[in-house]
């Protein structure tokens, strides 16, 4: 029971990351229509981007928003320069644009920060906890605070406020949108920032319990969009909980099959599911359609 408690608390540590990059994923799809795979790198530009304002002496607060704020601004001026001006352009022609800035920001960060791994200094100072027989480290609580944090503040956003009731808007009916005055070019630079800083505070968050290189963002960029896969394409809740089941299926097939095969049996359940469930596992508790 002791082994099975740490193998949920890892993977519920790790897939709470794969959902701040699966609500980017999702963020950016349902308002667009554009599979980003630039989103790993996201994590991997505010991660490195953190360690370098801290190593600068900037206090580790400031730093962290710095980050975040750094990366949105990234996430802007892609959509801008990239996206926008391919937006009527095939969902082939996209996937491969995105495609393209993944492989651009990762070289960007290998020019940058080399190829030496770099960590942040923990988020909060505290021994391990004993929980159940599962020693928990002090940054996993972190990282679940924030993932709860941001879905509140995301629920609030999208269903209580004007801005996110456009974004909204943009995304069920562009057409009727932009006859209701909605800027839904302004709209996808909006998500495309949103989603940014998302990826962001994910790269921050992870950085404290492994190594951050200019090569991380791919692999967390792909486990994010088979956690959005397995929970639902247009549900927020459905892709975190798909995520957070895609981190089990890590730890537990790790733990007692073999590390060398947890990615293929992820990636076997991903297949099973959209022979099943194509429009995903928890997307009937949208009330839509795909």
């Amino acid at each position: 029971m002791d082994l099975i408690m740490q193998y949920i608390v890892t993977g519920l540590t790790v897939g709470s990351i794969y959902a701040l990059i699966a609500i980017g994923f999702v963020t950016i799809y349902n308002i667009t229509g554009v599979l980003n795979f630039a989103q790993g790198e996201f994590a991997m530009i505010g991660a490195l981007t953190c360690i370098t304002f801290v190593n600068a002496g900037l206090p580790m607060f400031i730093s962290i928003v710095l980050a975040i704020v750094a990366t949105a601004i990234i996430g802007f001026a892609i959509e801008r320069t990239a996206i926008s001006q391919a937006r009527n352009s095939s969902v082939m022609n996209l996937i491969v644009i995105t495609v393209g800035l993944s492989i651009f920001l990762k070289g960007l960060g290998l020019i940058i920060w080399g190829t030496y791994p770099k960590q942040l200094a923990p988020i909060i100072r505290m021994d391990p906890i004993n929980f159940m027989g599962a020693v928990i480290n002090p940054q996993s609580i972190v990282i679940f605070i924030v993932l709860a944090i941001l879905l509140f503040v995301l629920y609030v956003f999208f269903d209580k406020t004007y801005i996110g009731s456009a974004l909204k808007a943009s995304e069920k009916n562009p057409r009727a949108a932009r006859l209701m005055g909605i800027n839904t070019k302004t709209m996808s630079a909006l998500a495309f920032t949103l989603a940014a800083a998302l990826g962001a505070i994910a790269g921050i968050m992870i950085s404290p319990l492994t190594d951050a290189t200019y090569e991380m963002g791919f692999l967390i960029g792909i486990k994010g969009f088979v956690g959005m896969v397995i929970g639902g394409m247009n549900n927020i809740s459905g892709a975190v909980m798909g995520a957070l089941l895609v981190g089990l299926l890590e730890a537990f097939s790790g733990g007692f099959v073999s590390t060398f095969y947890s990615d293929a049996i992820t990636f076997l359940v991903l297949i099973v599911v959209l022979f099943l469930k194509p429009n995903g596992l928890f997307a009937r508790a949208t009330g839509e359609r795909v």
